[in-house]
């Protein structure tokens, strides 16, 4: 996190960070709103993509995402506090499976 600029942006917090596990939240601003009036996508994306890379790397060998997908369920307003954590599947030889809620 000490050399991730955008999620120090983003203001996010690292609640919890183990082998194969993370937790982290950060509170909506109006800057992360977009033309609706709610939170921009890339920004919940975001704070998915912070968690899943916390989780995926705790174990100090470098990765990075092949393949994801989010579900957007309800909109999300400036002082909202969004929380996610991101929960180790499978962890293979070249490959991984994370959940991210």
């Amino acid at each position: 996190m000490k050399h991730d600029q955008f999620s120090q942006w983003l203001g996010i917090e690292v609640l919890e960070a183990k082998e194969g596990f993370s937790k982290i939240k950060m509170t909506v601003r109006k800057e992360m709103i977009n033309g609706l009036g709610i939170v921009h996508g890339g920004i919940a994306f975001s704070l998915a993509d912070t968690c899943f890379a916390l989780a995926c790397n705790s174990r100090n060998t470098l990765s990075v995402a092949l393949d994801t997908a989010i579900n957007f369920v309800k909109p999300v307003h400036v002082e909202d506090v969004l929380t996610a954590q991101a929960t180790e599947i499978h962890n293979g030889k070249n490959t991984g499976l994370y959940q991210v809620t």
